[in-house]
């Protein structure tokens, strides 16, 4: 499907459909840095399949989304513990981009899926803007920033694998630095997808190669709004939370804070998965969301 493009303000959101479009309308939110071809397209025909008109974004700062080079690029200890001061933008805003998109495509309400940081910007959508949110599914993801929810030994893995190697310059380097972030963060009870990490990677450089800074000023935006958990007990929309045993980025008991906190929230703990949405566990996943927007309990069992 084409590229479209919403509005928020200045920021121009590129979004595109997928699938039905005369089914029940779920928009998908990605993480940190990632842009909205990391949906996995069999995830997305998973969904389809079960009855959904599917739509996916890229954040701000990332894809074919305005980005914020002019802000400069935040640094870790300024990211974390005085985000405030240095953060270009806030969660808030991006909640409002969510929405636009939402209003560009011609929807007055949605169900919402969102992994990893783009769960945090799903919590504060149906925060933000509760009569626009039918159903919210989070996966891989935290209630805002607070220490013991991100494992930093996980983030100091991350930066070493990458930061320690040397790339060759354009596209097979941006290639092979991804997919040596994702054996990081790969699940260690599947199979690693090495195949379509390439193919995603490539395909997002040739869209646009991540922006300078662009990951630490959305994750300063998380820094700078804080904790989302205390403000969780007023979300009204059916909310299901997927995350993996395994996670080796967000620790599980993040899942299992915000599943306390949402009243009637659904908590599914797939054992072996990782900070990644596994290939064998997508027919899971699109039941679970299915059986959530159905409003019954889910027939797949977490593998």
């Amino acid at each position: 499907m084409p590229i479209e493009f919403a509005r928020n303000g200045d920021v121009e959101i590129a979004y595109e459909r997928l699938g039905n479009p005369d089914g029940e309308p779920l928009l998908l939110i990605m993480g940190t840095a990632l842009q909205m071809v990391m949906w996995p397209d069999g995830l997305c025909d998973a969904l389809a399949a079960g009855g959904f008109a599917v739509a996916r974004f890229d954040n701000r700062d990332a894809g074919l989304t305005t980005h914020f080079p002019q802000a400069g690029r935040p640094g870790l200890a300024k990211d974390w513990f005085r985000a405030e001061k240095v953060a270009a933008y806030r969660l808030e805003d991006m909640a409002d981009d969510t929405v636009a998109v939402m209003s560009a495509l011609g929807w007055e309400d949605a169900h919402l899926l969102g992994a990893s940081l783009g769960g945090t910007i799903a919590l504060m959508t149906a925060l933000r803007h509760p009569a626009r949110v039918r159903t919210l599914s989070l996966a891989s993801t935290y209630a805002g920033w607070k220490r013991g929810r991100v494992n930093l030994a996980t983030v100091t893995r991350l930066m070493l694998a990458q930061g320690l190697r040397r790339y060759p310059p354009g596209r097979e380097g941006y290639v092979r630095r991804f997919v040596d972030g994702m054996r990081v963060l790969a699940s260690p009870g599947h199979p690693p997808d090495e195949a379509w990490w390439r193919e995603a990677a490539a395909l997002s450089y040739d869209r646009r190669p991540d922006p300078e800074g662009g990951p630490a000023r959305q994750s300063a935006a998380v820094g700078a709004t804080g904790d989302l958990l205390p403000r969780l007990p007023a979300i009204t929309a059916p909310t299901l939370v997927v995350h993996g045993r395994n996670d080796p980025m967000i620790r599980p008991r993040a899942a299992v804070e915000i599943a306390g906190a949402v009243p009637g929230a659904r908590l599914v703990l797939y054992p072996g998965m990782g900070h990644e949405l596994p290939r064998a566990l997508w027919p899971s996943i699109a039941a679970e969301v299915r059986a959530l927007a159905s409003g019954s309990p889910a027939d797949a069992a977490p593998s």
